[in-house]
């Protein structure tokens, strides 16, 4: 598939929306078209580099820093020097890596990835999750969507992405299934995963700064999902708990994250300039 454009939409205060791995810009559908319809938020969600639609990877050890330079590229591309930056698991890595370079105005990293030092538990179970959903994932490339009608498939494709038994949306469901199984950096990013040590330096961070952890999330269970992120993040961070939802929450609560990202914004946001 040729890389498919990014959903770029409203006016206002510029807004990047990161997808988890796995993933694409197509979980950020519902919420991108509620925050440019405000009319204050202008709002660009990519596919990033590997994954379905997104730009091919430039080497076979594929790591973070290839993520974060794409989307500098791209930030370039539409004269934005920075943006609030949401992050959703892989892509809130790629948010606080980019927060490091100094190109957020704020973060909002939601179930973030990336949480471990050079060797944790932590690290390698969820390496591990990943590992054990590959012949899932090679199913699910031979039969297409349509194995979402077998005996039980529904439920084990909703496991590691949503809280309630009956998950997302009939077409969500349908998309993050077919991206799952297209992406290219599957192995590359468990590999670098493996090899790499996750987010350094989290006490430094210089933006305004909100974690979003959510309830029913089965990828970074609380407490030890996400105790390296409360442990290391600056005291004056806002932490955020979501109830009921799993690791994807905007495809289960989209309402509920709009008014979380447009709130912060908000509070945040570049004050305009006196006229005369």
């Amino acid at each position: 598939m040729a890389p498919r454009e990014p959903i770029h939409a409203g006016s206002g205060e510029p807004v990047l929306l990161l997808h988890p791995f796995l993933c694409s810009q197509n979980v950020w559908r519902t919420v991108a078209g509620q925050l440019a319809d405000t009319g204050r938020f202008e709002v660009y969600a990519p596919t990033m580099v590997g994954h379905h639609g997104g730009n091919p990877s430039p080497t076979w050890l594929l790591d973070t820093h290839a993520l974060v330079e794409d989307i500098e590229r791209r930030m370039d591309r539409l004269g934005w020097e920075t943006a609030h930056i949401v992050g959703n698991s892989l892509g809130g890595w790629v948010g606080f890596e980019l927060e490091r370079r100094g190109r957020a105005r704020t973060l909002t990293a939601i179930a973030p990835a990336g949480g471990w030092p050079h060797h944790s538990v932590s690290k390698y179970e969820t390496v591990l999750k990943f590992i054990l959903g590959g012949p899932a994932l090679i199913a699910a490339r031979l039969l297409g969507p349509r194995i979402l009608k077998l005996p039980g498939a529904r439920r084990l494709a909703t496991l590691p992405v949503s809280g309630p038994a009956d998950g997302p949306a009939e077409e969500d469901l349908r998309l993050l299934v077919q991206d799952a199984t297209h992406c290219s950096a599957y192995l590359q990013l468990l590999v670098k995963t493996l090899r790499l040590p996750g987010l350094l330096e989290l006490a430094s961070l210089g933006a305004p700064t909100q974690l979003v952890l959510c309830e029913k999330d089965r990828v970074f269970p609380t407490p030890r999902g996400n105790r390296y992120f409360l442990t290391h993040l600056p005291d004056d961070a806002k932490v955020v708990r979501l109830d009921g939802v799993g690791h994807i929450p905007m495809l289960e609560t989209p309402d509920v994250i709009t008014e979380l990202i447009a709130t912060f914004v908000d509070e945040h946001r570049t004050p305009r300039t006196a006229l005369g």
